[in-house]
This record gives structure tokens, C-alpha cells and sequence, in this order.
């Protein structure tokens, strides 16, 4: 699997769909808080090959087999450093220019940011976070302790190099006082692409005030999916249902 240097980082990323034609949009995947390339399984690549795009995926600094966390800790700014510092930079490097971004749970956020800083085709984001929920807060707490207290890290140690350092990168900025203030609404009025909002009824990370915000203030289009018996994890949860929406979306951007 090819890496590539971005801000003095090694990250690990593939293509798939690479048969598109030259005209054809580029998505580009964004993964969850602890995913990872591998953690997406075919979602891309089926998503690529029924709208006759090419996909980027890739794995954030210090997740998947990306190089591992450096620094002590990232602070509650590394979403923020995703969007503006480490995606753009891994675009030019890759000669990909507005692209359509397919972000999940922290991959969504950076997406939103992201989009309302650059040029992008469209967007879709999977259970978004643009401000800070007591229900996410209680979730992290308890994915902390069953951190320390079952076997999550040799389960996370399937996809991470370091899964612990890949944890704490996560829960640590989420589980900070100072995350309460994080908030990313700012950034919505300025996204004049279309957008695609999904979100499962059941999600213990947060409410459907999630997207009624994005919908609220988004500066262009926004399509919202509300989906019964689906928690965090859409493309997992109603699989099908979630690949017809993206790929309805996908196509209508032509």
C-alpha cells in the first residue's frame, strides 16, 4: 500500500475505482474517530463502482498504518488540523482538486470544516459532530473505561499500529474540559456545495439536533437522512439504504 509525506507525516493511502474516466468526480473517504482504511472494508470500492468514480482513502496521522502519534498529546484542535493542514496538502500532493467528501463521525466534522474553507464538488458526512452533545461525552467515558477494563486494544490493534496512542489521541481531545467549547457551526454558512446529512435515530454519539443545525445554516443545498433501527455507523447499520442515498447524491452532482 502506498505512503505518502504530508506535513513531515508518512500516511498510508489507496485508490480504488481507478478505472473512472477522466472527467468523472474524485470522493474522498474520511474515517471515524478510531477507523482506520481497513475499517471502511469495500464501502468505498462499492460506492466508487456504482457511480463511476475514482475514491481516496486514507489514514489519518496516527491511525491504520499510518505513522503513529508523535506528540504527548494533539489537543482539541486536531480536527481542525485534518481539515485545514493535513487533507489539503495531501490533495495537492495528489493532484485531486474539488473533490466530494465522504466523512464519518470525526471524518464528517472534518469534512464540514474542510468544505466550508475549500473548494469541494459536494458532501457527504455520516453521524457529523458541529457541537459538543452530553450523549458524545457520556459515549467516549464509557469507550475509555472499556478500554482499560475488556479487550478493545487488541481489538483496535487489528487496524492501528499503536492502539493505544490511536486511542487516547481520540478520547483524550474528546474527554479535555476544554473540548465543551468545540464548536463548528461557523463553518457551515460559508459550504456552498451541495450536501448530504445521514444520521441513525439510534446513534449513542449524538441527537438529530446534529443535522437539523447542518440544514439550519448550510450555505447551499442540504439533504438530510434520518434513519430508523441505525446507530452510529450508517454504512454499516443500513448499509443499503445509506449506498442508494450516496450514490443518488454522487450522481446528481454531474
Amino acid at each position: 500500500m502506498p505512503v505518502i509525506a504530508v506535513a513531515g507525516r508518512k500516511l498510508n493511502y489507496e485508490w480504488t475505482g481507478e478505472g473512472a474516466s477522466a472527467t468523472a468526480n474524485t470522493l474522498v473517504f474520511l474515517h471515524e474517530g478510531l477507523g482506520s482504511i481497513a475499517q471502511w472494508r469495500d464501502f468505498p470500492a462499492q460506492v466508487a463502482r456504482a457511480t463511476g468514480c475514482r475514491a481516496l482513502v486514507y489514514d489519518r496521522y496516527g491511525y491504520g498504518k499510518s505513522e503513529v502519534l508523535q506528540e504527548p498529546r494533539v489537543g482539541t484542535e486536531f480536527m481542525h488540523d485534518g481539515a485545514l493542514n493535513e487533507l489539503p496538502e495531501l490533495l495537492e500532493n495528489l493532484d485531486v482538486r474539488s473533490p466530494v467528501l465522504i466523512g464519518h463521525s470525526d471524518g464528517a466534522s472534518i469534512a464540514l470544516i474542510h468544505a466550508g474553507t475549500y473548494e469541494v464538488r459536494g458532501v457527504v458526512v455520516m453521524a457529523p459532530h458541529v457541537f459538543i452533545e452530553d450523549i458524545c461525552i457520556g459515549s467516549i467515558a464509557k469507550a475509555a473505561e472499556a478500554f482499560d477494563t475488556t479487550d478493545l486494544p487488541a481489538r483496535l490493534g487489528k487496524y492501528h499500529k499503536d492502539p493505544r496512542k490511536t486511542f487516547h489521541l481520540w478520547a483524550d481531545a474528546w474527554l479535555d474540559p476544554a473540548f465543551r467549547d468545540w464548536n463548528i457551526e461557523e463553518y457551515l454558512p460559508r459550504i456552498k456545495c451541495p450536501v448530504l446529512a445521514i444520521q441513525g435515530e439510534g446513534d449513542e454519539y449524538g441527537t438529530m439536533a446534529q443535522l437539523d443545525a447542518i440544514q439550519l445554516r448550510a450555505g447551499g443545498r442540504c439533504e438530510l437522512l434520518k434513519l430508523p433501527d441505525c446507530g452510529h455507523s450508517p454504512h454499516r447499520d443500513q448499509r443499503e439504504r445509506v449506498l442508494r442515498a450516496i450514490v443518488d447524491f454522487v450522481k446528481g452532482l454531474d
